[in-house]
């Protein structure tokens, strides 16, 4: 309802002018502040909007609030305009005023959403071309090489996924960027212990897969603790490698490729779309970091190590913690590259992104490390005049004992056993149901269906909790048809579908809309809300925003379904609620498609 809030909030800003002028304020006085305070209505009972301008009023003007809500009143009451737009409003409480916007308004917005294929939600600046805009980067997944992706790299994906879907559909250039680790003394290792028992895998692709490149990980950092002589030919390899060998080059390239193309499979199954751009990519950068941050005189050396010392974080002793950029013996670190990449980020095209905002999308135990970076950046000045540099964090994954998510032996859970195990429980569920329906479907409906709600059931009990707290991951709960799930969502979708194959005709032009119940009222008013819940979701950076409005929206409409019959009733009725009916199947794709769920037709 943006565009109904803008127009209340127009005329009411001109009623509180004539009814407070600056000519009526005391010479010298401070200018008193005429914001309406316009917020949407905490209760339907209430109206759709309300007003607190009065109290906030009161002690300026040394007036009553309900004798200040009273002279608002009778001016909004005479400007005939505002009486278009909303029945006269009413006086609630020590002062509050109540809106509710007429009928009549309500369905022309409705008619303009049928046509509107953004359901109401404009661009952000539609007077300005797509590239004006500025690229924000979203810096969301990030798995390591030759390890593979487990649970904990579950929720910055979906959710970096979400919040790009999201400035996407804005009109916002999105650059999706996967900061993988490819590079380190990690490969020195594994190149190493590669030559010894498998070089072949450093000879042609497809050697070995993924799970065997993670043994092996695992028993070369073995070696490495415990062999002085691998720990020396391992170092060795990195220099090598740094220097750009060509035997070191194409044995990190292979060991790379193969990772890659294992996660690729899962951003397959995901469908989450991004670019890849690792630590390597900023590697020739990271000696100018340390010069640039010499000349600007923030570096300090400390026992041989090159350090900025931050202002605003502190030890237990009281001292200014360090942000390490180059160690003692030459090496660099994480800050360094991440100060690199911040950099090159905001940094002008082509030498750079040229980045408006660059939103980083990490577990909340990240936040110092990057309040650190982050404010080594801001004294080096690399961050450009209204320009915004943020951390989503985000909570752990536990299991439903409230520990961190792991199997019974105690390991971590991979995430392509997670995403199997999801869609083999939904394949089970519908099953049984079909069964007990006695319905006969083939495979590839049966196939289709659980892989759609199984990962949507993994993707929607993630995105619905603020992203910020730790959830319980319960397979039970998530797959659920009640309750705030994603196959509760779904299946409302489902039921307008079968509105349509049962001949309801939900794309038919409509002349005349007419709506005679309350269901249908309160339907309406929620589908409008869908311009604000985007906008709020794209300032905010917290899906289950949407996820909550979904779900809000599902429950009106199964009452709606419930309660109100739509196909046996005459016209203009029939085509009134068959269009309701469009509008809410069209905002359910469209809310679940920015959460990166697809709906089904059948269930």
């Amino acid at each position: 309802m943006i565009s109904l809030s803008n127009a209340l909030e127009e005329k009411l800003k001109a009623a509180l002018e004539k009814a407070f002028s600056v000519a009526s304020e005391p010479a010298g006085s401070a200018r008193i502040s005429l914001d309406p305070q316009l917020v949407t209505a905490s209760k339907p009972e209430f109206g759709d909007f309300q007003a607190n301008c009065a109290l906030a009023l009161a002690k300026s003007l040394k007036e009553s609030p309900r004798a200040i809500a009273s002279l608002i009143v009778d001016q909004l009451n005479a400007d005939k305009s505002f009486l278009r737009l909303c029945e006269p409003p009413q006086i609630a409480g020590p002062g509050f005023i109540n809106f509710t916007i007429r009928s009549e308004c309500l369905i022309e917005e409705l008619r303009k959403r049928l046509i509107d294929k953004r359901l109401g939600v404009h661009l952000v600046d539609e007077a300005l071309p797509r590239e004006k805009l500025g690229t924000v980067v979203v810096d969301f997944s990030s798995p390591n090489i030759a390890k593979e992706m487990h649970v904990g790299h579950l929720r910055s994906t979906i959710i970096g996924d979400s919040i790009s879907r999201v400035l996407e559909f804005r009109g916002y250039r999105v650059l999706r960027l996967n900061h993988i680790g490819d590079w380190g003394t990690q490969f020195g290792m594994l190149i190493t212990y590669l030559k010894d028992v498998a070089p072949e895998a450093l000879e042609r692709p497809d050697a070995v897969d993924l799970g065997d490149l993670v043994v092996f990980y695992r028993k070369a950092k073995q070696r490495f603790d415990e062999d002085s002589l691998f720990q020396k030919n391992a170092r060795e390899e990195v220099v090598r490698l740094q220097r750009g060998e060509t035997l070191s080059k194409k044995a990190w390239g292979l060991i790379c490729h193969q990772s890659r193309r294992e996660f690729q499979k899962i951003y397959d199954q995901l469908d989450v779309q991004l670019t890849e751009r690792g630590e390597s990519f900023y590697n020739p950068l990271l000696h100018k970091v340390v010069n640039d941050l010499d000349d600007c005189g923030l570096l300090v050396v400390d026992s041989g190590a090159k350090c900025v010392f931050l202002e605003e974080t502190f030890g237990k002793d009281g001292k200014a913690l360090p942000v390490i950029v180059q160690k003692s013996d030459g090496g660099f670190n994480y800050a360094t590259t991440d100060l690199a990449a911040i950099r090159y980020r905001f940094g002008e095209v082509p030498e750079g992104d040229g980045a408006q905002r660059v939103i980083y999308v990490t577990d909340a135990g990240q936040a110092n490390h990057f309040s650190g970076v982050f404010e080594v950046a801001r004294r080096a000045k690399w961050i450009p005049p209204d320009c915004n540099l943020e951390h989503v964090p985000f909570g752990l994954v536990q299991g439903e004992d409230g520990k961190k998510l792991k199997t019974r032996s105690g390991e971590t859970i991979r995430l392509r056993d997670l995403l199997d195990e999801a869609i083999q429980r939904a394949k089970v569920d519908l099953c049984r149901r079909l069964d007990e329906e006695g319905r006969q479907e083939d495979e590839t409906f049966i196939e289709q269906v659980s892989a759609t709600v199984g990962l949507a059931a993994v993707k929607y009990a993630d995105l619905s909790q603020n992203r910020i707290t730790n959830y319980q991951f319960s397979f039970d709960r998530m797959l659920a048809l009640q309750g705030n799930t994603a196959p509760y969502l779904l299946y409302a979708f489902v039921r307008i579908a079968g509105i349509a194959r049962k001949g309801g005709d939900l794309q038919a032009h409509i002349d005349k809309i007419e709506f005679n119940q309350d269901e249908e009222w309160a339907l309406l008013k929620q589908l409008l809300r869908f311009d604000e819940v985007i906008v709020q979701v794209e300032e905010e950076l917290l899906p289950n925003r949407l996820c909550n409005y979904l779900f809000e929206l599902s429950q009106t409409f199964n009452r709606f379904y419930d309660q109100i019959p739509v196909l046996k009733v005459e016209e203009p009725i029939r085509s009134s609620r068959l269009a309701i009916c469009r509008l809410t199947a069209d905002t359910l794709k469209l809310g679940l498609g920015l959460l990166g769920i697809p709906t089904l037709e059948r269930m």
